[in-house]
């Protein structure tokens, strides 16, 4: 099977790449390389420089490699910076994924595959989040993926485009050769660790009085190899029809819990100060993710905060400077 991986030099895209080719399939990567890293893409990879931005190359790209499935990471994803620019996302993530869906439907590629997210539920009635739990978006990035899914529900109606809206919580951890680097990096667990190596002078709570207990933030750490196992099983049900997923361990730990278990790991001190809070940050979000567990079979490789951390560490050491492109 051929895939088209868009942002597939991005963390989460390259990782799933990675995984794509160990499991024997044919993939191109098309990213314009605005966040993500020419490095980062595996060497089994075709790479395809270009911008879901302008139509006419997606359509050369849908002629030129005729991919039987597609999986969309390409987006903008910083939930504090959609507060500040709102049209940023909603206007440029949701026409770059029209794009991307219209092109596909014209060229009779019928499984999609969507990275969304958990920031669809911005103030959850009941935690774990379950698929039913009502949509409410807690930012404008959390927004545009909301009209993506929505799109993808009409594709499957007129067209016939199967797709699987994967709505996944904090994605973290890495492989050997592929690790979170991002500019600027907003992302708890590598900014933690970019204190320990030295490269910050502490790390910033954003946030101490929450109704948590111990003030600060939950969240659910999902490995990105989990996240990439989970992108694979979707795919294949696709023949038995369109379906969403919420992506999570179903355990959350706290900004404090991550901080501590990252300096048992790291054997570093890693300073911590409090800060206010951020616009769009809810208090708690953990997912349920028993209907994937049900339906596919999908089990976390790396439930553990420990184990998460310890992947990053080692990536992060050994790339002290990240992709260095």
């Amino acid at each position: 099977m051929k895939i088209l991986v868009t942002g597939g030099a991005g963390y989460i895209g390259s990782v799933v790449v990675e995984e794509l080719l160990r499991d024997g399939a044919e993939v191109v990567v098309f990213d314009n390389l605005s966040q993500g890293h020419r490095a980062a893409v595996h060497h089994q990879a075709e790479f395809v420089h270009g911008d879901l931005a302008d139509r006419a190359s997606i359509d050369e790209l849908m002629r030129a490699h005729r991919p039987d499935a597609i999986m969309h990471f390409a987006a903008h994803t910083l939930v504090g910076e959609s507060m500040q620019q709102p049209f940023l996302y909603l206007h440029d993530n949701v026409m770059c994924g029209l794009n991307l869906f219209e092109s596909a439907a014209k060229h009779g590629v019928r499984r999609v595959i969507l990275s969304s997210t958990a920031n669809l539920f911005g103030a959850p009635e009941r935690v774990p989040i379950t698929e039913s739990e009502p949509v409410a978006p807690g930012s404008p990035y959390g927004e545009s993926k909301y009209a993506l899914e929505r799109a993808l529900s009409w594709l499957d109606r007129l067209y016939q485009v199967r797709s699987a809206c994967l709505r996944y919580f904090n994605a973290c951890g890495a492989t050997v050769e592929r690790g979170e680097d991002h500019h600027p990096e907003t992302h708890l667990i590598p900014i933690v660790l970019q204190v320990a190596l030295g490269q910050r002078d502490h790390i910033r709570i954003f946030g101490d009085d929450y109704d948590t207990p111990d003030g600060t933030c939950v969240r659910d750490y999902v490995h990105v190899v989990d996240l990439a196992r989970a992108h694979i099983l979707a795919l294949r049900a696709l023949d038995e029809g369109s379906r969403t997923y919420n992506l999570g361990t179903g355990r959350g730990f706290s900004v404090k819990e991550v901080i501590t278990t990252a300096r048992e790991v790291t054997g570093h001190a890693i300073p911590a100060e409090p800060g206010p809070r951020r616009p769009g940050d809810p208090a708690v979000l953990v997912a349920s993710s028993e209907r994937i567990r049900a339906e596919l079979g999908w089990t976390p490789a790396y439930p553990e905060l420990r184990a998460i951390i310890e992947s990053a560490w080692r990536w992060h050491r050994n790339h002290p400077h990240g992709y260095d492109d």
